[in-house]
């Protein structure tokens, strides 16, 4: 049953126009089914997905180094640091023509709504939110970066894609231990 699912799923996915806005995500991506088979995003879904969670580890981190405490604050200085050297490597390769993608200028819905949520918090509240949500933001950067470094069909991005991922990790394990 959940084989013709996924199949039933695939098709609903490959019948969507491709006249999409440049913006907008695949169904397969936008739905976890790309991540549930293990399947390479597209260059845009990754450059997309990659930017943004790039701007949600630097807002929310901003946030944490005025909210948090001192550990959390001294994980959040090494996101923002560490998330804007990524940013300006992946606007590099787009705007160098090496990828061809469009950057978003702001965060997702679902983003920002994690985000706002993080602003109503104070106190330990809020630090129990940021670990949170840095462990699931860290979790999901590290497989979509995984699937692209392994079956991204942009050379140049797979590389940054494989490069990057051990940072990813090493941020993962930070979250989670801050988490504890």
């Amino acid at each position: 049953m959940k084989k013709h699912l996924l199949v039933a799923a695939c098709v609903a996915a490959l019948a969507v126009p491709a006249a999409t806005p440049s913006l907008a995500q695949s169904l397969s991506e936008k739905s976890g089914l790309n991540s549930l088979v293990g399947a390479a995003p597209s260059t845009a879904d990754f450059v997309k997905e990659a930017a943004i969670s790039d701007m949600f580890e630097i807002q929310s981190s901003q946030l944490a180094t005025e909210r948090g405490d001192d550990a959390t604050k001294t994980y959040a200085k090494q996101m923002i640091e560490e998330h804007q050297k990524t940013t300006s490597e992946l606007k590099g390769l787009v705007q160098g023509g090496k990828v061809q993608a469009t950057l978003p200028t702001e965060l997702d819905s679902a983003h920002q709504s994690k985000l706002d949520k993080l602003k109503g918090l104070q106190g330990n509240d809020f630090n129990k939110q940021y670990h949170s949500d840095q462990v699931k933001a860290h979790k999901d950067a590290v497989d979509l970066f995984g699937r692209y470094a392994k079956s991204g069909d942009n050379a140049e991005l797979k590389t940054w894609a494989t490069k990057t991922q051990p940072h990813l990790d090493h941020h993962l394990k930070m979250a989670q231990d801050l988490d504890k």
